[in-house]
């Protein structure tokens, strides 16, 4: 009986901490705007961190903003395209600093 209860329990979620270095298109882009419409993506699967501006050069800053995402749930990739192409305006680019499982 215990084996068959066993059996029938979901095993671990896999999670990845993600680390995001998204980047203006230059020293005038609201960076604050821009947080807003990166955290304004809601998936199942996905929560957001903290975010910090970091300087890159000439009075540009860049956010770097941590998420964690369930691995089966939401792919890096499409939350990438998601972030690059909803917001053009505001959003150069987007790169992976760091990528852990957890």
């Amino acid at each position: 009986a215990y084996a068959e209860k066993k059996s029938k329990k979901p095993g671990p979620i896999a999670k990845s901490s993600v680390i995001l270095d998204v980047k203006p298109w230059d020293d005038e882009t609201d960076l604050g705007e821009m947080e807003k419409l990166v955290r304004s993506i809601e998936k199942d699967g996905l929560v957001w961190g903290g975010g910090k501006l970091i300087p890159l050069a000439y009075g540009i800053k860049k956010l770097q903003i941590i998420c964690v995402i369930e691995d089966d749930k939401v792919s890096v990739d499409d939350l990438i395209e998601g972030i690059t192409e909803g917001f053009a305006d505001h959003v150069q680019s987007v790169d992976i600093v760091a990528f852990n499982k957890i």
